[in-house]
């Protein structure tokens, strides 16, 4: 498969949501394009929650302005291309093409966001701004990339 115009890179902050969640989840076992969302399920609703070792991370207006504004730099930093960002309460969403694997992508954008906002806004020893893993949309085609990109910039912050 040829290299898309871009990805959409998003993850969510620790804790907000969990499997189980009545918003629907993906887990490690229906990943692939077309696969049923996972719906509510109180009972492991409360098993994630269990598991938890630190309060869920809901960022601040100031947090995700500060996001927003630093994930270019971050872009800048790991000499990817940036297009677009938004930070939401309890997700960030990334636009960008790349000749890189986007994997590797979100994991540094991730380590390098959580730095630079731990710099900031520290957390407690082991606690994290992040949960596991996110999601990644290759965005094949030009109407999918720009209607990707026109969802996410209605979503920034500023």
């Amino acid at each position: 498969m040829s290299r898309p115009l871009g990805y959409f890179l998003s993850w969510g902050s620790y804790g907000t949501r969990l499997h189980g969640d009545p918003r629907g989840t993906v887990d490690r076992n229906n990943t692939q394009h077309g696969d049923p969302v996972l719906g509510p399920d109180e009972e492991r609703w409360e098993y994630e929650r269990g598991k938890m070792r630190f309060s869920p991370v809901v960022l601040t207006r100031d947090q995700r302005l500060f996001a927003e504004c630093t994930v270019p730099k971050v872009c800048e930093r790991g000499l990817w291309k940036y297009h677009t960002c938004a930070a939401a309460p309890d997700h960030i969403h990334v636009i960008l093409p790349s000749e890189h694997e986007p994997k590797t992508i979100r994991r540094i954008l991730k380590r390098w966001l959580g730095q630079a906002m731990s710099e900031r806004w520290p957390l407690e020893d082991g606690a994290t701004w992040w949960a596991e893993c996110g999601s990644i949309k290759w965005l094949i085609d030009v109407p999918y990339f720009a209607n990707a990109t026109s969802n996410v910039t209605r979503q920034c912050t500023r």
